[in-house]
């Protein structure tokens, strides 16, 4: 074997390990931002909608007005499909 066919395997093992490094930063990185499970970043966003994290701070009425309505919205829902299920399995 001779010695730039020997460098050039080299170099190309060592190109394969700096793009396979990469890629496990990358998914690391990733992994990191998608740590949280599906249901926890769910629930995070309902608690976010319903506690009006959205709204501007400074209008505490704006604000109360907006937890009330959705609060209200959702328990709504809540029972309107427990009518409905209640409804239709009779």
């Amino acid at each position: 074997m001779t010695k730039q066919s020997h460098q050039s395997r080299q170099q190309r093992n060592d190109a394969r390990q700096q793009q396979a490094e990469r890629a496990l930063k990358r998914v690391e990185m990733e992994g990191e931002a998608l740590g949280t499970s599906a249901f926890a970043r769910t629930a995070n966003k309902a608690k976010d909608h319903l506690g009006a994290a959205d709204m501007d701070r400074n209008d505490p009425i704006e604000v109360w007005g907006t937890r009330i309505g959705r609060i209200g919205g959702a328990i709504f829902a809540i029972i309107l499909v427990l009518w409905l299920v209640n409804h239709f399995t009779r």
